[in-house]
């Protein structure tokens, strides 16, 4: 990798160095509207080819990564049987409320629905841990990974980059088929 890459120029990862230390993490947490429980975008400091490098990692929960999954087979089927659809916007009205779908939306929408619902039911659909290297990331060496975990916590990110880094990592191979959660209704 050349110095062209910021993600492996010393003086970024000095100053992301000293960073860390002064906050007493081994991460910075990118902020993110996308940021959750279930995922989080981070960067922390690793080696690679034998030269530090910082990672642009995204971790996420394999329960996360299994509904990702499950909706983009429902969205290429549903462009399969209505050749018009593009995806479906969600927009806002001047006062933030929701404006109403056009009835081809609805009807995509239900088609979706139905064949995530099928999908999950018949666990058509099975995912397992991964860790995946990006060596042509934009910015140091970009990290995606799924664990079989409830929530991505600081001390489940902390202990997962302190597993990496040590290559004592240990991913389960196990295939996992989910349900989506219900919320519950109240009157």
């Amino acid at each position: 990798m050349s110095l062209s890459n910021p993600g492996f120029d010393p003086n970024h990862i000095a100053e992301l160095k000293e960073e860390l230390a002064k906050h007493g993490k081994n991460f910075k947490i990118i902020p993110d509207d996308e940021n959750s429980d279930e995922f989080v975008n981070f960067y922390f400091i690793g080696m690679y080819e034998g030269r530090e490098v910082i990672y642009d990692a995204a971790l996420y929960t394999l329960r996360l990564h299994h509904s990702s999954e499950v909706y983009e087979i429902a969205e290429h089927k549903a462009a399969q049987k209505f050749p018009d659809f593009n995806g479906i916007s969600y927009e806002e009205d001047e006062n933030g409320n929701m404006k109403p779908l056009t009835s081809a939306e609805e009807e995509i929408g239900w088609f979706i629905t139905e064949i995530i619902m099928e999908m999950e039911e018949e666990e058509t659909v099975k995912v397992q841990e991964f860790v995946d290297i990006d060596t042509h990331h934009d910015f140091g060496i970009g990290l995606d990974a799924a664990l079989n975990v409830e929530a991505i916590t600081p001390a489940f990110i902390s202990k997962f980059i302190q597993d990496f880094n040590d290559d004592t990592l240990v991913l389960d191979d196990t295939l996992y088929a989910f349900q989506s959660e219900e919320e519950d209704i109240e009157d």
